[in-house]
């Protein structure tokens, strides 16, 4: 069984900011290989839509 992770909006800014990009980008890489089920919130969702566009993208 994978192992299940809750990411909040802090994570997906991490992939921007400097002190956390590598980690945060290598984490990302591991989602997209499907290493893990991600979970997040419905208020992170709200949160998401309302950012720019960039962001939605990651």
């Amino acid at each position: 069984m994978r192992q299940r992770i809750y990411i909040d909006t802090s994570v997906i800014g991490g992939y921007f900011d400097e002190e956390f990009d590598v980690a945060t980008k290598r984490l990302f890489d591991r989602i997209i290989h499907k290493d893990f089920d991600v979970y997040f919130s419905e208020v992170n969702e709200t949160e998401l839509s309302l950012a720019p566009a960039y962001i939605q993208e990651i």
